[in-house]
């Protein structure tokens, strides 16, 4: 079951991360695009003091699953993560952590922009 979780979570996880990204591109994803991206804000922001800064749930299971498997990660982002599993490079925690905020914002802007935009023309 483990192996199955461990790429259920792959799957999973990284679709969310790229909706998170591109979600707001398409009119019809706009609004559950902009829920998506609320309740990971949520997550980073609101349980991040007690948790620890950008504390995704889906990251928490994730390594839980790796962990039973004897898999150690050394990454503690899954952004660090993901990025050496598809392209094999080591990329810092402090600058992935810009590199994940940066693109965040700008998903936050675009949609906020969009959603604007269509509703003048309504």
């Amino acid at each position: 079951m483990l192996p199955f979780l461990n790429i259920a979570f792959f799957v999973f996880h990284t679709a969310l991360l790229v909706f998170n990204l591109t979600g707001w591109a398409c009119k019809r994803t706009r609004r559950l695009h902009a829920i998506a991206l609320g309740v990971t804000l949520f997550s980073w922001i609101v349980l991040g003091p007690w948790l620890g800064w950008g504390y995704c749930v889906c990251t928490d299971w994730h390594w839980q699953v790796r962990r039973a498997m004897g898999i150690s990660d050394p990454e503690g982002s899954y952004t660090q993560f993901l990025a050496r599993a598809i392209t094999g490079m080591e990329i810092g925690r402090v600058a992935m952590d810009w590199i994940t905020g940066l693109a965040v914002a700008f998903a936050v802007a675009m949609n906020a922009l969009m959603t604007a935009r269509e509703r003048r023309r309504i």
